[in-house]
């Protein structure tokens, strides 16, 4: 078994193959398709952390018309929340009611994830602090590792 530090930079380098994707909603294929949800599943289901799981179909919508927390259930599934990120951490934001979007950690300092987002309609590396949505702190951002408590 790989150590968490090699884990973890698969989870990165999976996570960085995935930039230049377009952005299309319940897609998971690299280089045709996805979206922020998929590319979490598909990072780590395509590592081997996780087994294969697949949370579709969701309306791209759904975050404005439910409270319901779909988004944190597939991630509250599998990792367990922390105050402190690390590389290949998974970061999470509030959008309409409630949790909606989500990407991979890649770099603390400044704070980086990869994302399938949606105003660009693409995968890209993204430094947080620079996208004003992003780091708006209505937001509420949290953070949760696959290797928290193991």
């Amino acid at each position: 078994m790989a150590s968490e530090s090699d884990q973890r930079a698969a989870i990165v380098a999976e996570a960085r193959s995935w930039v230049g994707t377009p952005y299309h909603n319940c897609a998971d294929v690299k280089g045709a398709g996805v979206d922020c949800g998929m590319l979490i599943v598909r990072v780590f289901v395509d590592t081997g952390l996780c087994a294969p799981f697949d949370p579709r179909p969701y309306p791209p919508d759904w975050h404005l018309h439910r409270s319901e927390e779909r988004y944190l259930g597939f991630v509250h599934d599998r990792t367990k929340q922390v105050q402190s990120p690390g590389p290949g951490d998974v970061m999470v934001f509030r959008f309409g009611r409630c949790y909606s979007h989500g990407g991979i950690v890649t770099e603390l300092k400044p704070l980086r994830i990869v994302h399938a987002y949606h105003p660009v309609r693409c995968t890209l590396e993204d430094e947080v602090s620079r996208d004003p949505t992003l780091s708006d702190p209505k937001r509420e951002p949290r953070f949760f590792s696959f290797w928290a408590g193991q």
